[in-house]
């Protein structure tokens, strides 16, 4: 497990190489933005697709700085090409509602989970398989 600069973003370990995933622990800043993007770019850079997890166990919003990323922000738009499933366990009411949408237009594939639900959702990827088969 590694945590970002300023701690509020730790990977998590992931049983394939292909999947990643991070939890949020707290408002997000702008070094753990950068910091997280750079991981997700060597991932789609390494491996084509990958699939990518989201537990936002104590998600407090992010810092303006981190909201305008350039990086981080050329990273997401790059990462609808290289993105075959985003989970997200324990988004927001608000979140929740934009990941189901973006998963309409965005041929990202989707899924939003419970907090309760963690195990649920790394089963859900686990049995998905590599992203790039």
């Amino acid at each position: 497990m590694n945590a970002a600069p300023d701690g509020s973003v730790i990977q998590r370990d992931a049983p394939r190489a292909d999947l990643i995933a991070f939890e949020i622990k707290d408002k997000i800043t702008k070094p753990d933005i950068e910091w997280m993007s750079s991981i997700t770019d060597e991932a789609m850079k390494a491996h084509g697709k990958i699939d990518m997890l989201l537990i936002m166990s104590n998600y407090e919003g992010s810092d303006l700085g981190a909201k305008f990323d350039g990086y981080a922000n050329e990273v997401k738009v790059r990462s609808v090409a290289h993105i075959r499933k985003y989970v997200v366990v324990g988004a927001p009411t608000f979140a929740r509602a934009m990941i189901k949408l973006s998963g309409t237009v965005i041929p990202v594939e989707t899924k939003t989970f419970d907090l309760a639900e963690e195990a649920a959702a790394w089963a859900y990827l686990v049995e998905a398989g590599p992203a790039a088969g």
